[in-house]
C-alpha cells in the first residue's frame, strides 16, 4: 500500500504500518495494514490467504480415509483432534459403534493435543511481554508430548493419528508409560510457570485490559473456544454435544469477565489442569474395562485387515485392495460433526452422494472466524498491545486460510 505524504493545511497526518505478512510479531503469515496515529492504532484492514492450499476442494478429490493428513496441517499445534474430529464424521455418516477402549483412547490423545495447543500460546504471550524462560521451560513438556504421539504412530507435529473407526494398531507399553509420566510430571512444571506470570505485577500490566471483546460481540462473530470462554460465556463442545464418551467425564469449563488477554491466558491456564484431570478419569476408567485388547471398530470396509491374513486370505486381501484403491461404498447423506479444538468449534460438514470421495466438504475453522474481529479489538490500543492481542487469540495460519 503506497503511503500519500501529501498534507493538506490543518489535516491530521496518519502513517500507514505493514503488520505482517511476514513478521515474527504475526506468529503466521498474515497482513494487516494499520494506520496510526503515533503509537495508537485508529484503523486495520486484514488479509488473508498467503498460503490457502484450498484443502476442501482437495479433500472431494481423496478417498475418505486419506483425507487425515490434510486436516493435520489446519491448527498443527494441536493435530490429532482434527484428525479424529474427521474420522468422527465420517463414522457418524456410515452409522459406526466404536468400542468403550477406542473412546477413552481418543479423549486422552486429544486432552494432550489441547494441552500442547494451550502450551504454546500461553508461552508465547509471555515471551511477547518480554518473558521467554516460561516458553524455553514449557517447551519441554510439549516435547513430551510429541514424544508420546511418536511412540504411538511414528510423528510428532503432523500426526495423521487413527483411522476411521479407531486407531490403526494398539498404544505400545512405552505410550502407556510415557502418558502416565506425564500426568505425574506435568502439574509441577505447569504450576512452576504459574508462579513465573500469573501474578507478575509487569505481565499483568500488558495483558488485563488489552485487547478486550464482550460476550455480545463475541457471539455476534460466532466465536468459540477459549476466546468466547475469556468473555464469559460457557460454551464448550465437549458438554453442550458430547462425543466420544465426554458426557462420562467430570470437569470444569473455565471463564472470564472481560475478553481480554489476560483472561484468554487463564482461560487456558486453568485448561489445562482441567485437561490433565480427564486423561487421569480416562487412565482409569481403561483400567477398569474387561475389554484390554480392542483399539478399532469391526468396520472391515474401513479398516485394514493384518498384514499376516492378507498374504494367506483371499477376502482380506479383496479387502485390503478396496480400502486402499477408495472403493468402499459409503451411504448417500450429509452430515455435520464437531469437536471441541485447540481454539474452539471445530466442525466438518460432509456431503456424500455414495462415491468414493466426499461430494462436498466444508471446515469450520475456529481461527477463520474470530480473526475477523480482531480489527475491533485493537482499534484505539497500541501497536505492542495489538501484538499481544492476536498472541493470545492464539491465530494459527494454516487453520485460517485453509
Amino acid at each position: 500500500m503506497e503511503l500519500n505524504t501529501e498534507v493538506k493545511p490543518g489535516e491530521k497526518q496518519y502513517t500507514t504500518l505493514n503488520l505482517g505478512p511476514t513478521h515474527p510479531a504475526t506468529h503466521g503469515i498474515f497482513q494487516n495494514v494499520l494506520k496510526m496515529d503515533g503509537e495508537i492504532i485508529i484503523d486495520s484492514e486484514p488479509t488473508i490467504g498467503y498460503i490457502h492450499r484450498a484443502f476442501e476442494k482437495l479433500a472431494e478429490h481423496k478417498p475418505f480415509y486419506q483425507v487425515t493428513p490434510i486436516t493435520d496441517r489446519m491448527n498443527y499445534c494441536s493435530s490429532p483432534i482434527n484428525n479424529m474430529g474427521w474420522h468422527m464424521t465420517v463414522e457418524k455418516l456410515i452409522n459406526a459403534q466404536l468400542p468403550k477402549r477406542v473412546e477413552y483412547m481418543r479423549v486422552i490423545i486429544m486432552e494432550l493435543a489441547r494441552i500442547s495447543d494451550h502450551i504454546v500460546c500461553n508461552t508465547v504471550i509471555g515471551v511477547d511481554t518480554g518473558a521467554m524462560t516460561g516458553f524455553l521451560y514449557l517447551f519441554q513438556s510439549r516435547e513430551k508430548i510429541y514424544e508420546i504421539f511418536e511412540s504411538i504412530c511414528g510423528a510428532r507435529l503432523t500426526t495423521n493419528i487413527g483411522r476411521i473407526g479407531g486407531f490403526e494398531k494398539d498404544f505400545p507399553e512405552e505410550a502407556w508409560y510415557k502418558i502416565r509420566e506425564f500426568v505425574k510430571e506435568f502439574p509441577v512444571k505447569l504450576k512452576e510457570f504459574e508462579n513465573l506470570l500469573n501474578r507478575n505485577r509487569i505481565f499483568m500490566d500488558r495483558t488485563i485490559g488489552c485487547g478486550p471483546i464482550t460476550a455480545e460481540k463475541a457471539l455476534s462473530y460466532s466465536f468459540s473456544g477459549p476466546n468466547l470462554r475469556a468473555a464469559g460465556v460457557d460454551y464448550d463442545v465437549r458438554a453442550m454435544n458430547p462425543y466420544s464418551s465426554y458426557d462420562e467425564f467430570e470437569f470444569m469449563i473455565p471463564v472470564g469477565q472481560h475478553g481480554d488477554t489476560y483472561d484468554r491466558y487463564m482461560v487456558r491456564d486453568e485448561e489445562m489442569w482441567q485437561s490433565l484431570g480427564i486423561i487421569k478419569q480416562a487412565l482409569e476408567k481403561l483400567d477398569k474395562l474387561e475389554d484390554k485388547t480392542s483399539f478399532h471398530a469391526d468396520i472391515p470396509s474401513f479398516y485394514l485387515p493384518p498384514k499376516e491374513e492378507v498374504y494367506n486370505n483371499m477376502e482380506a486381501l479383496i479387502y485390503h485392495f478396496k480400502i486402499v484403491m477408495g472403493e468402499t461404498d459409503v451411504p448417500v447423506g450429509e452430515v455435520y460433526h464437531c469437536v471441541e479444538g485447540g481454539n474452539g468449534e471445530l466442525g466438518f460438514y460432509l456431503v456424500s452422494d455414495g462415491g468414493r470421495q466426499p461430494f462436498r466438504l466444508h471446515l469450520r475453522r475456529p481461527c477463520f472466524i474470530y480473526y475477523q474481529a480482531y480489527p475491533e479489538m485493537i482499534k484505539g490500543g497500541f501497536l505492542s498491545d495489538a501484538i499481544l492481542t492476536m498472541s493470545s487469540m492464539n491465530v494459527i495460519a494454516g487453520e485460517l486460510d485453509a
